[in-house]
């Protein structure tokens, strides 16, 4: 099997890189700008991109590359839209030629937060902003292109790589005395770490499936259990001074949605339910708890 890694450079396409070498056949990377290790393709140019696949005739794209900034996409929507919405219609309608498949990736900000249980994969969309708004116009494009595909919703993704919500904490923790924060928005914490290895998982049996296309589809995958961003900050903190990665902890305030505006508006609730994934892949999901501990003694 010849597997397609795009955005090899980004918080989870770093860890991809791993968690898909030892899946039998080749891995090939692709980056912005390539380097040694990898080849370089511009998502934002189509034809490159097209062009890529023709040359790979990849068995399987993992698709990691996306726009990523929820509150720049309210004034760059055409290129949020471009990317997020576009690309994976490209994907899908390129290697449906040669009836290759795609895992993608998006987001649990296709949902308005209006629910108070876990969102299920055939709830009703509703996204409050133009980046819940692009993704879901990738959904539909990659549904439609004619490949098999597995398109992942996941949500609050964090990693010890670039830049998110556990290395923003962990470095504003050693320059500040207070952080105030969000307690009014429900999610899951998930780790990069996680998602890749579960995505190498996953790749892996459904590969092998005889009728893969049955199992095509939308499905949710996040760690396990829920929490706020505030609660979620102070179990950083209480794990990074049990592991010795800060000496003080800051005092925490926490604060509502609406004494921290944002350009582009957040779900108050996107708690999402990974039942149909556990059951169609046999896979073990840790609690988002357990799963920071983990991330934060790896390399601690």
């Amino acid at each position: 099997m010849k597997v397609l890694l795009l955005g090899g450079n980004g918080q989870l396409g770093t860890h991809l890189r791993y968690t898909l070498s030892p899946l039998q056949g080749e891995v090939v990377v692709a980056t912005r700008t390539g380097d040694q290790d990898t080849l370089a393709c511009d998502i934002n140019d189509s034809s490159a991109l097209r062009a890529l696949l023709r040359a790979q005739r990849p068995h399987l794209v993992i698709n990691a590359a996306a726009y990523t900034s929820v509150d720049k996409a309210e004034t760059e929507a055409e290129h949020a839209f471009a990317i997020n919405g576009e690309v994976p219609g490209i994907i899908g309608g390129t290697v449906a030629a040669w009836n290759g498949a795609v895992v993608h990736y998006s987001t649990d900000y296709v949902f308005d937060g209006h629910a108070r249980t876990p969102y299920a994969e055939f709830d009703v969309t509703a996204p409050l902003g133009v980046y819940g708004a692009s993704k879901l116009a990738g959904e539909q494009a990659l549904a439609s292109s004619g490949a098999d595909y597995l398109i992942i919703r996941t949500a609050w993704v964090y990693s010890l790589h670039g830049r998110n919500f556990l290395t923003t904490m962990l470095r504003l923790a050693s320059e500040r005395s207070l952080l105030r924060v969000v307690d009014d928005q429900q999610g899951t914490p998930t780790s990069a770490r996680f998602l890749a290895h579960a995505t190498a998982h996953i790749a892996n049996v459904w590969m092998a499936k005889s009728n893969r296309r049955k199992l095509s589809g939308v499905y949710h995958l996040t760690n396990d259990g829920n929490t706020t961003w505030c609660r979620f900050t102070r179990a950083i903190m209480e794990e990074a001074i049990a592991l010795g990665r800060l000496e003080r902890t800051p005092a925490i305030e926490a604060i509502s949605t609406s004494d921290y505006p944002t350009p582009a508006q957040r779900p108050l609730y996107s708690v999402l339910s990974c039942a149909r994934i556990k059951q169609a892949f046999c896979l073990d999901i840790p609690s988002w708890q357990d799963e920071l501990h983990t991330v934060l003694a790896e390399t601690s």
